[in-house]
């Protein structure tokens, strides 16, 4: 029953493709597919006969079908159900929405209000959910439906997941109208390809150097709203947070993480490191000193890698174009790039120029990185890069992808930052990791089941031919372009 439940979605997807003609969301204009239309041409539901042509699925099975998938094949076969399903449940919530305000005269707000209230509490009372939940699920429907189809289109196809498509309709809906339709085709394509850690960064990156120039504004009602708070918590616990600016929040982590590791690396140590880390937390508010701690220990300052656009720091015009980036943070207004970039040791100043290219190679002549090359490669890297892993590049281990007992060399296309857990894996965990031969600073990992991940760097190194013929310029070869 299993599998012929698994077969139905398969064929379901494949007629679904046919139906409305998108082989590759990349080159589908974002108006393309209608799911209303297409819902239609089946009638509301697809019958049995519509998906199997009369045929049973016995017949459909290739002749030498003897074994269903592998275990996780098994689990991406429920994964494909879920994502047809779910486009389904929100073309469902979209028309019933649309037909429960069919009549009701927008230019009465109250009587459209009331209508907009009775249809969030049907639809909480039915799902057994809060209005609230019922609330995000109809916006989240109506923008998939009805201005985002691509989107749609790419869930009904299995070909992204339901939490890709929340988070993408978060972000897209905040960016001015006019470049919305440009950003959602570019998150379609990163939806299908990208964990969904990596999908929202990336994508938040994109929102907020779309909005540059509002950001500085922004910024500065959202630092209004700072402050500490207590929350209690069971058998004599309590959660202590703070909201403050994102730099000095990852600052302060990377401090306290730094601090930690040190003192969880002793022997006698049996905290754990999240044990450490708050008892570290504790230690440096309430005392304010680091007299009990090693010379080593207490010398620990934060280090944050920020990144400037070299013009942006002299012309707001180039900063509203390529705003400043924190590793593991993203984009910050450039007035608190400047300050960072003013002289503070604890910062890490990497300023790039589109003029510049950099190859860094030590061969064989020494094992570690030098300090350049190392920054460098986190530079690149930005995290970990093990498929989804979210630890940032500066708390990773710089790892020789070609291992140097075995003729690997130490040079910018054969290190790759990976966090100590999955260096580990690296090494002991059957997998098998190399770089991408076509993408520079991607690395393609290959699992004991023989599937195959690939991982891009957030930022890659851009590298220029010289111009061979200085009087016909348009003869020049132009800049190398990276597919990411």
């Amino acid at each position: 029953m299993f599998y012929d439940v698994c077969m139905s979605i398969g064929l379901y997807i494949e007629r679904m493709d046919d139906a409305v003609d998108v082989q590759d969301v990349d080159a589908c204009p974002v108006d393309a597919v209608d799911p209303v239309a297409f819902l239609e041409r089946f009638d509301g539901e697809p019958s049995d006969d519509e998906l199997f042509g009369g045929a049973c699925v016995d017949d459909v099975l290739p002749a030498d079908w003897d074994a269903g998938p592998d275990a996780l094949g098994e689990v991406l076969e429920a994964e494909t159900m879920m994502a047809v399903f779910a486009a389904q449940r929100l073309l469902r919530v979209e028309r019933m929405h649309r037909e429960a305000l069919r009549g009701v005269p927008a230019r009465y707000g109250a009587v459209s209000e009331i209508a907009e209230r009775s249809v969030r509490l049907e639809l909480a009372a039915a799902l057994r959910m809060t209005e609230t939940a019922a609330a995000a699920l109809i916006r989240v429907a109506c923008a998939v439906v009805e201005r985002y189809p691509a989107v749609w289109a790419s869930l009904a196809g299995a070909r992204t997941t339901e939490r890709h498509v929340q988070a993408l309709v978060d972000v897209v809906d905040d960016v001015p109208e006019e470049r919305r339709e440009e950003v959602a085709e570019k998150a379609v394509r990163w939806a299908e390809e990208l964990p969904y850690g990596t999908f929202r960064r990336r994508l938040n990156a994109l929102a907020e150097t779309v909005k540059a120039q509002t950001l500085l504004e922004r910024y500065r009602e959202a630092a209004t709203r700072r402050r500490v708070f207590v929350e209690p918590a069971e058998d004599g616990m309590a959660l202590i947070g703070a909201l403050v600016p994102a730099v000095e929040a990852h600052a302060i982590h990377g401090r306290v993480t730094a601090i930690a590791k040190r003192l969880t690396a002793a022997e006698e140590e049996t905290r754990t490191l999240d044990q450490t880390r708050a008892d570290v937390f504790c230690d440096l508010l309430m005392d304010g000193a680091t007299g009990h701690l090693t010379p080593a220990e207490s010398g620990i300052r934060p280090t944050v890698m920020v990144t400037v656009p070299a013009l942006a720091l002299l012309h707001d015009t180039d900063a509203r174009k390529a705003p400043a980036t924190v590793e593991g943070i993203g984009p910050i207004p450039i007035d608190r790039a400047r300050e960072l970039c003013g002289g503070q040791r604890e910062w890490t100043r990497i300023l790039t120029h589109p003029e510049t290219g950099i190859v860094l190679s030590v061969g064989r002549t020494r094992y570690r990185p030098p300090e350049p090359l190392r920054r460098l490669v986190q530079w690149r890297a930005d995290r970990c890069m093990a498929p989804g892993c979210r630890v940032p590049a500066s708390r990773c281990e710089i790892d020789h992808t070609v291992p140097w007992a075995d003729g690997g060399q130490t040079t910018l296309n054969n290190h790759a930052p990976l966090c100590t857990g999955h260096h580990t894996l690296k090494h002991h965990g059957g997998w098998r990791v190399r770089q991408h031969p076509d993408r520079p600073g991607a690395i393609e990992w290959t699992s004991p089941t023989g599937r195959t991940y690939t991982v891009h760097p957030e930022r890659h190194i851009p590298a220029f031919t010289p111009d061979s013929s200085p009087e016909n310029p348009q003869d020049a070869d132009p800049p190398e372009e990276f597919p990411f």
